[in-house]
């Protein structure tokens, strides 16, 4: 066995390798190229048979992608001649297997096949990159000797860059498919928030959505139904991200088919809950506000299932009154029985402000989170402000006491304010 590459090589053999080398420079699936690399350490080294054995750095393990004679295997890099070529990135040239403790004799057994003599040679790619080896079998000439040596560090060389140039390629295009698809499951799911919100006389609604990723987690509704009178839906899904997004569109599309059935608050309530127990994994569930503004009366009902905080700003007495969830998540548990649904009035002039804890576990590069006392704070200071404007003033705090640290969860609000004080 050689440690070093003689400066000095054959016109013919540096010819073949110019060829193998033009040849791995074309486009290939991985596979495909894996079986080119055998094939040209065949013809190369005049090999009987071969194997690419890739790098699994994960699990430290090698595993026979494409292989000439034998099914796939897997093993560690601490067992074997080519795990020991792995582990010290050097050639392993055995000419008598046989003799050789390190040779494992099943797959010979296993297949029928006799391997006489053997060289594996470690891909070392870029950055010192192991990408894998690749070994190769029974050399015409009935030992593999220097020059083979020589010609196999050298293709290997080639092999490891055309096996990285491929991967990071897979790579690319699967992010660029991912990065489609997630751009279309985006689509789908902001394009079934409401586009404009009910007008409602005497009454005024803001709304707003940002995704903490490109899906998110969060979504809202109001429907307009009866005289002077809204469906409220406020709801977010464990985590944020595909599943969430697939979750909570789902609530949306459940909220308005139940509306074609019933309009009674807790059947549409128990309808959907009951779906999602159907529905969702046992881990994941969905906080929610389901509610019932009477403009008219000037009342909501409502039932917060797992949802809250909830504020009621109280325009008469500047008081902010936090309201909590009165019963559990959606998607837990069937057949919940329900309380009568909370109630609240709205004077002229008073907000009832819905949000997601996006907003209340916003954090400071110091970890420190918002709050709901900042929020109570911004609807006292904009009391006498639209909705809209008491919305944008939240969004602003959010981002302003982030102070550049990355959105971590999914913003959404719903802001209702009565005219008049």
């Amino acid at each position: 066995m050689s440690d070093s590459v003689p400066s000095q090589l054959d016109p013919r053999d540096l010819l073949q390798l110019l060829d193998v080398a033009r040849k791995l420079a074309q486009p290939f699936e991985l596979n495909d190229l894996l079986t080119e690399i055998i094939d040209a350490g065949r013809h190369v080294l005049r090999a009987d048979r071969g194997t690419v054995f890739l790098y699994d750095a994960p699990n430290r393990e090698l595993t026979s992608a494409v292989a000439t004679g034998v099914d796939e295997i897997r093993f560690s890099i601490d067992l074997g001649i080519a795990g020991e070529c792995a582990r010290e990135r050097k050639i392993v040239n055995v000419p008598d297997c046989y003799v050789d403790e390190r040779f494992n004799q099943d797959i010979d057994k296993a297949t029928g096949y006799r391997t006489n003599c053997l060289i594996t040679v470690p891909l070392v790619g870029l950055d010192n990159e192991l990408v894998g080896v690749v070994q190769l079998l029974n050399a015409e000439k009935g030992r593999f000797d220097e020059d083979d040596e020589r010609m196999a560090t050298l293709l290997a060389s080639q092999a490891a860059a055309a096996i990285q140039r491929v991967r990071l390629n897979n790579e690319r295009l699967v992010k660029l498919k991912l990065e489609g698809d997630l751009d279309i499951a985006r689509n789908i799911q902001m394009g079934v928030l409401p586009d404009t919100l009910p007008d409602l006389s005497g009454y005024e609604m803001a709304s707003f959505a940002r995704p903490a990723d490109q899906t998110g987690g969060d979504i809202y509704d109001v429907v307009e139904f009866g005289e002077q009178r809204a469906l409220m839906l406020l709801a977010d899904a464990t985590g944020h991200g595909i599943g969430p997004a697939l979750s909570v569109t789902s609530v949306r599309a459940m909220l308005r088919v139940g509306l074609r059935i019933s309009q009674q608050l807790d059947d549409l309530f128990t309808h959907i809950n009951d779906q999602l127990c159907d529905d969702l994994p046992a881990n994941r569930f969905v906080t929610a506000l389901l509610g019932v503004l009477d403009a008219k009366a000037h009342r909501v009902e409502y039932q917060a299932a797992g949802q809250g905080p909830l504020l009621h700003y109280h325009r008469s007495t500047g008081e902010c009154e936090w309201r909590g969830a009165n019963t559990v998540p959606w998607g837990i548990m069937d057949g919940v029985p329900l309380d009568p649904p909370e109630v609240l009035t709205l004077e002229p002039g008073d907000f009832w402000v819905l949000l997601t804890d996006g907003f209340y576990e916003a954090a400071d590069p110091q970890g420190e989170q918002l709050g709901k006392e900042r929020i109570g704070q911004i609807v006292h200071e904009l009391r006498d402000a639209s909705a809209q404007t008491v919305v944008d003033a939240m969004v602003k705090e959010v981002d302003t006491f982030a102070a550049g640290e990355p959105q971590a969860d999914d913003l959404t609000a719903l802001v209702v304010k009565r005219a008049g004080a």
